[in-house]
C-alpha cells in the first residue's frame, strides 16, 4: 500500500457512533492524522447544513464532500464550491413520480440544504426506527408544504433527491424500477431509503476529483464506510475500509474490515494503517 495522503470518511454508521457523536478517542486520532499532514475530510450523503457543526468546524479539516459527491466545498475559503454535478429538475421529477406511489418521506437537496414535506416530517416514526436519525432529520430539514412545488422555485439542479420508505418491500420494488428505467446514480445508505444523484455521481468519483484537484493519486486515498452509497468510494480508492456493522456487500469489496462505529472502528483503522 502506498503512503496515504487523503482519508475520506462517511459519517452515519461509520465515523459517528449510534448516538451521532464523535468520541474523544476518534477526535484525537483525526487530529493526529491531520497534524501528520493528511487531508482528512467528511464524505457524506448529507447536505452541507446536515453535517454537524463539530465536523464542519473540525480543526484542520478543510474539505467537505456532500450529497454523495454532488458537491465538494473548501471550508477554509468560506465554503467555496470546488466541484458540483447536479441532478436536473426533469430527472428529479421523474424520480419523484416513483417515490410518490409509495408511503415515503421525501427530501430534496438544494445548495446544501435539505427540504422535506411538513406532514411527513411530523410522522418521522413511520420512516425512521432509530431515535438519533429521527432527531437529526427533525433538526436539519426545512419543512415545505410540497417538495415538488419547492423544486419549481429553483432554476438550477438538485444536489440529490431521496426517499425513506415505511415498508422495505416497497423500497426494493422502487429501487428495481428506478434502476431499470434510468441511468442515474441510484443507491441507498439505509435499509429503507433510496438516494438518487446525477449520472456518475458517487463518493468515489468525488474523492478522485478532489484528489485530482490536490494532486493526490487514487492509490494515496483511503476511505471508510458502511452503506451501499459507500461501495463505489471503497472500490474507487487505493485502500477501502468497511465497518464491522456495514452492509455485507460493502464488506465483501473492502480491503479491510475494521471495528464497528460504536467501537471507534475508523480511528483504529487510521491508527493501524496511517499513523503506524
Amino acid at each position: 500500500m502506498r503512503t496515504i495522503k487523503m482519508i475520506g470518511l462517511d459519517l452515519d454508521g461509520t465515523l459517528l457512533n449510534r448516538e451521532k457523536k464523535l468520541t474523544t478517542y476518534s477526535k484525537e486520532i483525526l487530529k493526529e492524522a491531520i497534524c501528520q499532514g493528511m487531508i482528512v475530510l467528511v464524505a457524506t450523503g448529507r447536505p452541507l447544513l446536515g453535517v454537524p457543526d463539530f465536523m464542519r468546524e473540525f480543526p484542520g479539516m478543510r474539505y467537505i464532500l456532500t450529497a454523495n459527491g454532488a458537491r465538494i466545498y473548501d471550508r477554509e475559503d468560506g465554503n467555496r464550491l470546488l466541484y458540483e454535478n447536479l441532478l436536473s429538475r426533469e430527472d428529479a421529477c421523474a424520480v419523484l413520480d416513483v417515490f410518490e406511489e409509495y408511503d415515503t418521506l421525501k427530501d430534496v437537496y438544494y445548495d446544501g440544504v435539505g427540504y422535506a414535506n411538513r406532514l411527513e416530517v411530523e410522522h418521522l416514526e413511520r420512516y425512521y426506527e432509530d431515535p438519533a436519525m429521527r432527531e437529526y432529520i427533525w433538526r436539519t430539514r426545512k419543512r415545505v408544504e410540497n417538495v415538488r412545488d419547492k423544486m419549481k422555485e429553483y432554476s438550477f439542479g438538485l444536489d440529490k433527491i431521496q426517499a425513506v420508505f415505511a415498508k422495505r418491500s416497497e423500497r426494493e420494488e422502487a429501487m428495481r424500477r428506478l434502476k431499470e428505467k434510468t441511468d442515474l446514480a441510484v443507491t441507498g445508505a439505509l435499509a429503507n431509503n433510496i438516494e438518487v444523484n446525477a449520472r456518475g455521481v458517487n463518493k468515489g468519483n468525488g474523492l478522485l476529483m478532489l484528489g485530482k484537484i490536490l494532486g493526490i493519486e487514487k492509490e494515496e486515498i483511503m476511505a471508510c464506510g458502511d452503506g451501499l452509497n459507500d461501495l463505489a468510494m471503497l472500490r474507487a480508492v487505493g485502500f477501502g475500509v468497511a465497518m464491522a456493522n456495514g452492509n455485507e456487500e460493502v464488506k465483501k469489496y473492502a480491503d479491510y474490515v475494521t471495528g464497528s462505529n460504536d467501537e471507534d472502528g475508523v480511528a483504529k483503522a487510521i491508527e493501524k494503517f496511517v499513523l503506524r
